[in-house]
């Protein structure tokens, strides 16, 4: 009896639209972009586009009052920038108050760091919440407060003064003296994310550093000199652009100290005051949005001049300077 031997003929192959399939890398990739879209919207409405808007602005003579009436002025504004006394006066201004501000600042921050990093200081958790809580205040609220404070006449500090025998005090925000040493002190109550910044610095240096030099026989301050700074020092530069854009961005404070007004005698007409009275008390808007392309590029220069001067002073772990 003989067996039969059937052959299969192979399967017709399927008419109709080829079913297309991503590669793993092109399906994470995708992916990517769907989780970050949210930020690039952002980016673009509320960072890039306005830039854009406010570069097209400065080259008009737009008015808030009368937008119908606008029309293309060129580099007018910017030629008007060098000779408005106002834009250099807040341009002076500006300068000289991140001359004082800054270095206390950085000096501040550091010296609250390494001492509320001591383990040998009792109770640092509690006080590390003290310090970086006044910045969870919002700016005006936090600087009606320093107002009554600084107070000539009824103010805590004049008080406190007068108990170690200096009478009378200073009249903080009426004198072209004061006004900048009672600006650093409102600023001194918001350096709680510069501390915490450089507290995760101070506890990235390596320990075996430390008792090795330790064991060479150097003191604290040359442990803190030789060791700490240089490793700090990517920290430090991060800590010193931020303080620098900050201080450049200087307008709360002084807005709701004089109202506005840049008292005393325009020692508070800081950049980003000049620019808020030409747009919105002037209604001036293209006139400001040159003002703040000025700000801008100003910024953008010191930035630069900082990391080239910080190229061999900076070290960074991988090598790379």
């Amino acid at each position: 009896m003989t067996q039969s031997t059937e052959v299969l003929a192979p399967p017709a192959p399927r008419i109709g639209r080829r079913r297309w399939r991503m590669s793993p890398g092109t399906r994470e990739a995708a992916w990517g972009y769907v989780f970050i879209g949210p930020w690039l919207i952002g980016l673009l409405l509320v960072t890039a586009g306005p830039m854009v808007a406010s570069m097209v602005l400065s080259f008009t003579d737009f008015d808030l009052l009368h937008p119908d009436s606008w029309k293309f002025v060129g580099l007018d504004n910017y030629v008007r920038m060098t000779t408005d006394p106002n834009v250099a006066q807040s341009v002076r201004v500006t300068f000289e108050f991140a001359a004082i501000v800054v270095p206390i600042t950085m000096l501040a921050s550091l010296g609250f760091a390494v001492l509320l990093n001591s383990p040998r200081l009792f109770g640092r958790n509690i006080m590390r919440t003290l310090v970086y809580m006044p910045i969870q205040i919002p700016l005006v609220a936090g600087t009606l407060v320093w107002i009554g404070f600084l107070n000539p006449g009824t103010g805590w500090m004049n008080a406190i003064l007068a108990f170690f025998g200096i009478h009378p005090g200073p009249d903080w925000f009426n004198s072209t003296t004061w006004i900048y040493p009672a600006l650093s002190l409102i600023g001194l109550w918001g350096i709680g994310n510069f501390m915490l910044i450089n507290i995760a610095g101070l506890q990235s240096v390596p320990t075996e550093m430390y008792e090795a030099a330790r064991i060479d026989g150097a003191g604290s301050w040359t442990m803190f000199r030789r060791i700490t700074i240089p490793l700090m020092s990517p920290i430090l530069l991060y800590n010193l652009v931020i303080a620098l854009i900050t201080t450049f961005q200087y307008f709360t404070q002084a807005y709701v100290l004089t109202n506005g007004r840049g008292d005393p005698n325009n020692a508070t007409l800081f950049i980003n005051l000049d620019l808020f009275r030409e747009a919105f008390v002037n209604n001036h808007m293209g006139y400001a949005a040159a003002i703040g392309w000025l700000l801008f590029v100003i910024v953008l220069a010191l930035t630069l001049i900082l990391f080239v001067l910080a190229r061999k002073r900076v070290y960074y772990a991988g090598g790379e300077e």
